[in-house]
């Protein structure tokens, strides 16, 4: 092996990420080696490798090549060999058990940890990046180093960007390799590579190779073949290593070429078929290769050319025709051997050379294999596939059905758009009434409108659909079934709900005429989630009803291809609060979507039961549910469901963290980013929880602007059935700001709207709503009553989240109404619900109250530590708090502008673990009582 110089900066940092996820933590850790070709990325792998198993720790190496770059997940099946994961339905499951392996793998090996090594990322196949993407978002919980070596200028963009994510993230060490000093190659690898070679020469190859290693060496190789006589300016990198080949007799050469061919799985056996010899010839040729050092033996029997660019360069330089014969060759041995489709799909496509029935087979066949956990694999090849198919009409049927199955795969990998204009080519091709061509049109237009919802574009999605129901004479009762249903999809994304009623109304009477119950069940739960949403909740209850009794009678097969309505069930009786049947329906919907490969559908029950999680305080589990829905979403590539998605993680993620944590509200800001200038529900919800999470994070003028953005001044674009929830925010922030005139005005119509709804999640927050009010009044003992009251319709009703927050912002308030005994009950039912439940926000802020709940001491520091942890400023604003001052007058008297103490309100808030001037207030008295405070009068 060529000796490690001049990277000793690199190997003190590698030595470094070892140290430290062997530590105490054992935590797990991404390196991206990045540089040019040649620059010693691989060989720096390889001595961080050589350091791990020194170390005790088990090592797995793969790469990617070339030539192979639409073979899923090569690198990872390489690194790990013969290992099995455990089956999965869809791609993200498949992650997930990845992650999984490879964290047990760290904890059982002879020692403890795990290294895996990726080499030539540059090359990999996009299953594999977007998998490497989910370990670098979600690593595993273990002693695991993945190390990672690519081309920076080659890089796709979603690998930098899942790299540049993890270097934000923290979990990412990015290392630029550079090209070695002259010391190092003049002084340290001439001498031992080259002896006798005059300094003076080794500086002049050096400067020829720019001080790239590969280059280096291959110019020290070829002047020790040549002597002193060529200028080491008159050839190029790839012509040195060229050179290599021309001693080889005609046989070994063409060995190396069928190598080149091969990639990394050139055993011998399947050598000798690609070239026609028998074995014990190729292992001599083998033998006399790797001697020569253009072959080094890798794992299994399995022989490569020395590096990535011998390899193109042998590879680009044999004849085409002979080069087409053996890829030909070698597919027709693997099908002997017994290999899969999805093994023999490369050789196929580089030996097609016009139309061939039997190959287009193949790699149809390799695509459908390849749909669930490598769609963009699946559709290279089917586009390979069309790309050989003759223009004739005997081919017509095939090719809309080899293009609408790509429309698919590309559909949830992130190919949206050119899902989009392939389906609109497919209704071109299909006109209406041609015999045949009814069916796929039908399926096509339908398909055509769900990409379209998915890209956010409502409008068009719903034309598309009534232009296909309008048609004379109209589809079939069956098709218009199918439509209709996507109709009912897309139609409330695009208007209110009270304008599409008529339309789900007839694909209801079509499905109950056509006896189809799935279909029935489907046009019900769109009914239910619509009605919900419109807050007309004697309908809603009575659709949710009839869909769930139809739902829960029909088998997983009844509603393979129905998955769509148990999401819209579920979601439906989240909103009722019917917790237990949303968990129920929204499982039983990931099982199906899983199994059937609906992809697009999992973010939507998996949000769901993360809703019923958060609301029932099962927070860590909400949390994970929305990380599993983001990877989807990120995969599918559609802005609008990574906006609502990631809206729902920055709810999960209020709740989770600890006071001050700013992440919810980072996730939420990205959320509104994602939506971008998209007026729909989803939308509203994202702006809705920025502000949520913006209160939280201690900005009140900040949460008031962003809800009202969301519903507008008039607030009626804001979620019907969440809107006093939504409108307590605005009076909290309204509060907060000394607006109580807003405040009031906010709070009676939650208080309406809430008796409308009669749910007891939102009859609580109404409640609340009021309480903050008469306690800003300085109403003490009504306010105490309204919070207890609010706390006990959340329990009542199931929402474990919102008793324990009513109980938590109540106790303060009822001990200082005078009611201490009561108020420590609270106090304590609230702590202990927050525990249970992974509630880290409410925790915190539990335990900065409790001196003002109980008297006793905290934990850890008293309530004078938390007062002296202010600045003096806001030591000075956080008394006048406390003697009743609103922010207006708190301004004049400091000098202020009433937005500067705001601002510092919201650090005093942060630093407090308090959400109101109340409870502020209540722990600055309690301050000055007990401990006499400097600086509080």
């Amino acid at each position: 092996m060529t000796p490690l110089v001049s990277r000793t900066a690199e190997l003190e940092r590698l030595d470094a990420v070892l140290d430290r996820t062997l530590g105490g933590d054992g935590g797990s850790a991404v390196v991206d080696l990045a540089g040019a070709a040649g620059i010693g990325k691989s060989r720096l792998m390889a001595e961080f490798c050589r350091r791990a198993r020194a170390r005790g720790m088990t090592v797995l190496r793969g790469r990617a090549t070339e030539y192979e770059r639409h073979i899923p997940y090569r690198p990872f099946s390489d690194a790990l060999g013969g290992r099995k994961t455990e089956l999965k339905d869809d791609r993200f499951g498949l992650y997930r058990s990845v992650a999984k392996l490879l964290a047990g793998i760290a904890g059982a090996g002879p020692g403890r940890g795990l290294v895996v090594a990726l080499d030539d990322l540059h090359w990999a196949d996009p299953a594999s990046l977007e998998l490497l993407d989910h370990l670098v978002r979600h690593p595993p919980d273990a002693p695991v180093v993945m190390v990672v070596a690519r081309r920076d200028r080659q890089t796709a963009a979603s690998l930098a960007a899942a790299l540049t994510r993890g270097i934000d993230l923290g979990t990412v060490l990015r290392l630029d390799l550079g090209p070695l000093t002259e010391r190092a190659c003049v002084e340290i690898l001439a001498p031992d590579l080259a002896p006798g070679l005059p300094p003076g020469r080794a500086a002049e190859l050096y400067a020829a190779s720019e001080g790239n290693p590969l280059y280096f060496l291959a110019l020290l190789q070829a002047e020790q073949a040549r002597g002193h006589d060529s200028s080491p300016h008159s050839t190029g990198l790839g012509s040195l290593l060229l050179d290599e080949l021309t001693p080889l007799t005609a046989v070994q050469r063409r060995t190396a070429e069928a190598v080149a061919v091969l990639g990394d799985h050139g055993t011998a056996a399947l050598l000798a078929v690609v070239t026609g010899r028998d074995e014990a010839g190729i292992r001599a040729d083998l033998e006399a290769l790797a001697g020569r050092d253009l072959l080094r033996p890798g794992p299994v029997g399995r022989w490569r050319l020395r590096h990535p660019v011998l390899r193109a360069l042998v590879y680009e330089c044999t004849d085409p025709v002979p080069r087409i014969h053996m890829h030909s060759l070698a597919a027709a041995g693997l099908a002997d051997a017994g290999a899969p489709a999805t093994e023999r799909a490369h050789h196929v496509e580089r030996s097609l050379t016009g139309w061939d029935p039997q190959a287009v087979a193949v790699l149809a066949e390799a695509a459908e294999r390849s749909a669930a956990t490598a769609p963009a694999s699946s559709a290279h090849w089917l586009g390979v596939a069309l790309g050989h198919l003759p223009d004739q009409p005997q081919h017509a049927t095939l090719r809309r059905d080899l293009m609408l199955r790509r429309a698919r795969v590309l559909g949830v990998c992130g190919g949206l758009r050119e899902s989009r204009d392939l389906l609109h080519q497919v209704i071109a091709m299909s006109p209406p009434g041609e015999p045949g061509a009814t069916g796929v049109r039908t399926s096509a237009v339908t398909l055509c409108a769900a990409i379209e919802r998915y890209l956010g574009r409502y409008t068009e999605a719903v034309a598309l659909l009534r232009r296909e129901l309008s048609r004379t004479p109209g589809p079939p009762p069956a098709e218009a079934l199918e439509l209709g249903l996507e109709l009912g999809s897309s139609a409330p994304l695009a208007t209110a709900y009270p304008q599409v009623r008529a339309d789900v109304a007839r694909t209801l009477g079509l499905a109950r005429s056509l006896g189809d119950e799935a279909a029935e069940a489907g046009a019900l739960a769109i009914a239910a989630l619509g009605e919900t949403y419109e807050g007309e909740m004697p309908a809603a209850r009575e659709a949710t009803d009839q869909a769930a009794q139809l739902i829960d009678a029909l088998t997983d097969h009844d509603l393979a291809d129905l998955c769509e309505p148990l999401a819209r069930l579920g979601w439906a009786e989240a909103f009722l609060e019917r917790y237990a049947d949303a968990e129920r329906h929204a499982d039983r919907g990931l099982a199906v979507a899983r199994r059937g490969g609906q992809l697009y559908v999992l973010p939507h029950l998996l949000l769901c039961k993360a809703q019923v999680h958060l609301q029932t305080l099962r927070v860590d589990s909400a949390v994970e549910l929305t990380d599993e829905a983001e990877t989807i979403a990120r995969g599918i590539g559609s802005d609008e469901l990574l906006a609502f998605v990631l809206a729902n993680k920055a709810h999960a993620l209020t709740y989770a963290l600890p006071p001050g944590d700013r992440t919810a509200l980072e996730v939420a800001e990205e959320a509104v980013a994602a939506a971008g200038t998209s007026t729909n529900w989803w939308a509203s919800i994202a702006w809705c929880l920025l502000g949520q999470a913006a209160l939280y994070a201690g900005d009140p003028h900040r949460a008031r602007s962003a809800v009202l953005h969301a519903g507008g001044e008039d607030l009626k674009a804001l979620h019907p059935s969440m809107r006093p929830l939504i409108l307590e925010v605005l009076v909290t922030s309204a509060v907060i700001t000394g607006d109580t005139d807003s405040a009031t005005a906010w709070a009676e119509r939650a208080r309406k709207e809430a008796e409308q709804l009669d749910l007891p999640a939102q009859r609580a927050s109404a409640l609340r709503s009021t309480a903050q009010c008469l306690l800003a009044g300085g109403d003490t003992a009504a306010a105490a009553e309204l919070f207890e009251e609010a706390a006990a319709f959340a329990a009542r009703g199931g929402t474990v989240l919102w008793e324990a927050f009513g109980l938590l912002i109540g106790a303060p308030v009822t001990a200082a109404a005078g009611h201490p005994d009561r108020a420590l009950a609270m106090w304590e039912r609230a702590r202990r619900l927050a525990v249970t439940g992974g509630a880290r926000q409410l925790t915190g802020l539990a335990d900065v109250i409790r001196p003002t709940v109980s008297g006793m001491p905290t934990a850890g520091d008293g309530p004078a530590a938390v007062f002296l942890s202010f600045s003096p400023r806001e030591q000075e604003i956080a008394a006048l708090v406390a003697e009743g001052l609103t922010s207006s007058a708190i301004a004049a008297r400091l000098y202020l502008s009433p937005r500067t103490v705001e601002t510092h309100l919201g650090r005093i808030y942060r630093k407090a673990g308090v959400t109101s001037r109340a409870a502020l207030a209540v722990l600055i008295a309690r301050t000055a009582a007990s401990d006499g405070t400097p600086g509080i009068t």
